[in-house]
């Protein structure tokens, strides 16, 4: 819990882009960034950003592959997730509270808020993180959901090292009928019972599952995917890896009608684009903040629906000017802490047509639309330089997509 909150902040978008910069194992990096949205909290809500660092570390990349239900159990244990949707102060409303510890108060925790029941993890958990927004559960759930949750807070949370702890002096003691099956009273207990029925629900298999094709084939998960996706997690008990394993050995992943139709994140298009152009990057500031002018400041997401990765919310005329713009900047050297030398690119290969060719090559390898190409050649033909022509084609629609 030390260190200037906008430096930690920017420390943890540095090494977000480093990680997926650098990282050998791709696919987890771009797992733990679904279910960084999936799970999404806010790092300019309190002391989030102190929490942010944790959350991530030794929650999310520990359990990304493993059975969902242990990952969303570690969410909810989670200071970073108790905090950012307020179950840290849900409580029985006739609960007494337990004594203050005279401690210095965090930023921004509990400023203007009471103990008392909250309904904003119940809601969201159910929403956002298992059943989804039509999974069939009623106001009435999400407050009795809220219920068996009372009493999991934090403690410590004014001290260096904040923890999952339950109190259960503010748990609702009294039993709850959770889509319609009763859960008694028994204290924590209660919270595990629930993240178990919505973890083995139909349909969280189908949300999480449909999600999940989302993020890696398409925008509109073509819908037999979707099906051997969902049937590979109620067989194993929602075992992530075999969910993944399903969807990238089916043939839809693979096949022409679903290639390269995803347009990138703008965290995905200035990794993909450092990665591409064989950049060394000895400070990731200036790319973090390039992530951020094209419209996603990373951890800054307020809502707890997370980024989208679907293409409407990132084509524009600003958001494609803003990635044109850092093409060619960095192809021409010019961000800040990152050299690139886009002459390696196409080694031995002549100015002009030969050049555009082979840098198109290296850089586009699922090869250039037509139009896309009369460009390129046409600029190389007027003695462009290859910095120029790196630029424009790490700019093109092409390279907009994965």
């Amino acid at each position: 819990m030390e260190g200037s909150p906008r430096r930690v902040l920017a420390e943890l978008q540095e090494a977000k882009v480093l990680r997926a910069v650098y990282g050998e194992r791709q696919l987890d990096e771009v797992l733990v960034d679904f279910w960084l949205n999936h799970f999404n909290v806010f790092a300019q809500k309190g002391p989030e950003k102190f929490l942010l660092g944790e959350f991530e570390r030794q929650v999310l990349r520990p359990h990304a592959w493993g059975k969902f239900e242990d990952l969303l159990l570690a969410t909810a244990e989670s200071p970073a997730m108790l905090f950012y949707l307020d179950n840290w102060l849900s409580a029985d409303p006739t609960a007494k509270p337990p004594r203050p510890r005279m401690r210095r108060r965090p930023e921004g925790a509990g400023q203007g808020q009471k103990r008392g029941l909250n309904e904003n993890y119940a809601r969201e958990i159910m929403e956002l993180h298992t059943l989804g927004v039509d999974g069939g559960y009623t106001q009435r759930d999400v407050t009795e959901v809220a219920r068996c949750f009372t009493g999991w807070t934090i403690k410590g949370l004014r001290e260096e090292r904040p923890e999952f702890h339950f109190e259960p002096r503010l748990h609702d003691p009294g039993d709850k009928v959770v889509l319609g099956q009763t859960i008694k009273g028994g204290g924590q207990d209660e919270g595990r019972k629930v993240i178990h029925l919505l973890a083995s629900h139909p349909r969280t298999a189908r949300f999480v599952s449909t999600k999940l094709v989302r993020k890696l084939v398409a925008d509109d998960p073509p819908a037999g995917l979707v099906d051997r996706a969902t049937e590979a997690f109620r067989k194993t008990d929602g075992d992530i890896r075999e969910v993944v394993r399903a969807i990238v050995t089916g043939p839809e992943f693979v096949g022409p009608d679903y290639r390269n139709v995803k347009i990138k994140t703008p965290l995905e298009f200035v990794v993909s684009a450092v990665r591409a152009s064989g950049a060394s990057v000895a400070d990731a500031a200036a790319l973090a903040q390039r992530v951020g002018v094209m419209g996603m400041p990373l951890y800054m997401q307020q809502p707890p629906t997370g980024y989208k990765d679907t293409a409407e919310a990132w084509v524009s005329t600003s958001g494609l000017l803003a990635r044109l713009n850092f093409a060619l900047d960095l192809a021409g050297g010019r961000v800040q802490g990152v050299s690139v030398d886009p002459s390696k690119l196409a080694p031995g290969a002549a100015d002009g047509p030969a050049l555009a060719t082979a840098l198109a090559t290296g850089l586009v390898p699922q090869g250039l639309s037509a139009s896309t190409r009369k460009t390129i050649e046409g600029e190389a033909g007027s003695g462009m330089n290859p910095a120029r022509i790196a630029g424009l084609l790490l700019g093109s629609p092409e390279f907009q997509r994965r």
